[in-house]
């Protein structure tokens, strides 16, 4: 499955939500889903960032791209799930965002959402992979700052 998320650095604070639902539920993440047929990557990070958040966003770069495997679960013995058979196995695209209106609140599958700055992260438990993306989301954001785009 593909997956797009968007990361939106405003003011050196990253957004973040708390899943709604599976995989992840209750952990907090970058916006973002699976990408519908169809449809552009870019697209779908705008339409991703609208239902979970109520921004309406431009994309403005590729961060990342990495995939993430869920193995599958336990039987209902107990037994470990199939290994050849995960759970789920998403290939998903983080791209830095800039906000361009709407009004945030927490939408679709986010419970919440909370700006946190660089040094705050380690609070929010991310996964390796979500904190890997937003230090490389700060850099650019930080570069883009001190050399803004023609």
């Amino acid at each position: 499955m593909i997956g797009v998320g968007g990361v939106v650095v405003e003011e050196a604070r990253a957004l973040l939500i708390r899943r709604g639902s599976a995989p992840l539920k209750g952990e907090w993440s970058i916006p973002g889903g699976l990408l519908e047929v169809g449809e552009t990557l870019e697209q779908g990070v705008e339409r991703e960032l609208a239902e979970e958040t109520g921004l309406q966003v431009r994309v403005i770069e590729l961060i990342e791209v990495f995939e993430r495997i869920f193995p599958a679960p336990p039987a209902a013995d107990g037994k470990p799930g199939d290994p050849s058979k995960p759970q789920y196995h998403f290939v998903i695209l983080d791209y830095l965002c800039e906000i361009r209106g709407g009004s945030l609140c927490a939408g679709s599958d986010a419970q919440e959402f909370a700006w946190a700055r660089e040094e705050e992260l380690a609070k929010f438990h991310l996964t390796v992979a979500v904190l890997r993306v937003l230090r490389k989301a700060f850099a650019r954001a930080r570069e883009r700052i001190a050399s803004p785009p023609l």
